[in-house]
Parts: C-alpha cells; sequence; structure tokens
C-alpha cells in the first residue's frame, strides 16, 4: 500500500484548519484545537479513504458536520 508523503498531508492539514477557521469566523488556534480533536485528523493523517485528496473547503465542511457547528 502507497501512502502519501508526510509533507502533503501536513500542508493539507494546514490548509483546513485555515480554512474552517475562516468559514466558522474563528481563531485559527481554537480550529486547530478543534481540528486535531476530531475523527477528520485521524483520517487525514492515516490516509484512510485517501481524504486528503479531497479539498481544504469539502474537508472543513466534513469537520463542521463532525462537530455539529
Amino acid at each position: 500500500m502507497i501512502q502519501a508523503n508526510t509533507n502533503l498531508i501536513m500542508h493539507k492539514i494546514n490548509g483546513v484548519i485555515c480554512e474552517y477557521a475562516r468559514v466558522q469566523n474563528i481563531p485559527l488556534r481554537t480550529a486547530l484545537d478543534i481540528f486535531y480533536k476530531s475523527n477528520l485528523y485521524t483520517e487525514v493523517r492515516t490516509g484512510i479513504s485517501d481524504m486528503h485528496c479531497r479539498s481544504d473547503g469539502y474537508l472543513a465542511e466534513e469537520l463542521r458536520r463532525e462537530v455539529g457547528a
């Protein structure tokens, strides 16, 4: 099984956190805390369902749904 490059994953995580903070109009630190406690973080980090291939906006919306905001 081929795993995504760590730099790619970290770049994707950064993009999702920034997009989530922008859409929710919350501080980056708050968005960071929410993301790292989410199931989505695990899915992106481990490459489940190639989540890292999806857009930042899509993943930010998935995070919003997960946390119920």
